[in-house]
């Protein structure tokens, strides 16, 4: 059973577009990232990923990297990362997938981070930097605590590494849309829809969410067209930046109803 595949497949079972709302943890501080958290899934969000702020970040584009930095100026820990989501956890049902690079958890401790996953609420784990082939420990801690894992598939990944991270994955499977980092693009790279179908060869029937590069409600119609929902993330910070937690909610409501109007 999967928490976050659940919320996915309800929302898309209604007829509504599925969107997955990115946000760091500690961003612009810890209370106000746990506002804006709460305020994100009150507003329709199917899916909370949070980000962990990390100091070296090779996937995320210039919006994310100021955030997290400013997070991280503000005195976020990674330790700090289970009482955030405990608190969002309490107050909404939303799942809630912790987006880390690789090595903070193995610093913090593979079964440790796990367990304190597990303890806080969160659904499971998304791991930009991780393949399956080297995830046989995390693999392993997952199955025995139920936590939902998200492995990337690439326009550039072989027909075996789709299959890998379709077979792999538990909640969704992140298609990434476009080589490169991620921030806001006019046009979506048509290899998404490649990428999505690669996967679903596999017929899992693991939901499949697109993401880099979605900023629009328009891209998010346009997405949930051909896959199981649309990852959004630096326009939401762009939202929060220019109007707090109000225009955050305006913005996911208007993404969730795939109209900008």
């Amino acid at each position: 059973m999967s928490k976050t595949a659940d919320a996915i497949n309800s929302a898309k079972s209604r007829g509504e577009n599925v969107v997955v709302a990115y946000f760091p943890a500690g961003y612009p501080d810890t209370k106000s990232s746990i506002e804006a958290c709460v305020a994100i899934c009150e507003a329709g969000a199917d899916v909370l990923e949070l980000g962990v702020s990390y100091s070296d970040p090779v996937m995320d584009g210039l919006v994310i990297q100021e955030a997290t930095e400013q997070a991280l100026a503000s005195g976020f820990k990674l330790n700090q990362l289970f009482d955030v989501i405990r608190s969002i956890t309490s107050k909404v049902s939303t799942p809630v997938l912790v987006m880390s690079y690789w090595n903070p958890v193995l610093q913090f401790g593979l079964e440790r981070f796990a367990n304190e996953l597990k303890n806080a609420g969160a659904a499971g784990l998304i791991t930009p930097d991780l393949i399956p082939d080297e995830a046989k420990d995390w693999l392993e801690i997952s199955d025995k605590l139920e936590l939902d894992r998200v492995f990337l598939a690439t326009p550039s990944s072989s027909t075996e590494r789709l299959a890998q991270a379709a077979n792999s994955s538990r909640g969704f499977v992140y298609a990434v849309s476009t080589m490169g980092i991620t921030g806001a693009r006019e046009d979506l790279d048509k290899a998404a829809r490649l990428v999505v179908a690669g996967v679903r060869q596999s017929e899992t029937g693991t939901p499949v969410c697109v993401g880099i590069g979605i900023s629009s409600a328009e891209q998010v119609l346009e997405v949930n067209g051909y896959a199981d929902g649309a990852i959004v993330g630096s326009a939401l910070i762009k939202a929060y930046q220019s109007g707090g937690v109000n225009e955050l909610v305006n913005y996911v409501r208007k993404l969730k109803v795939g109209s900008s109007s």
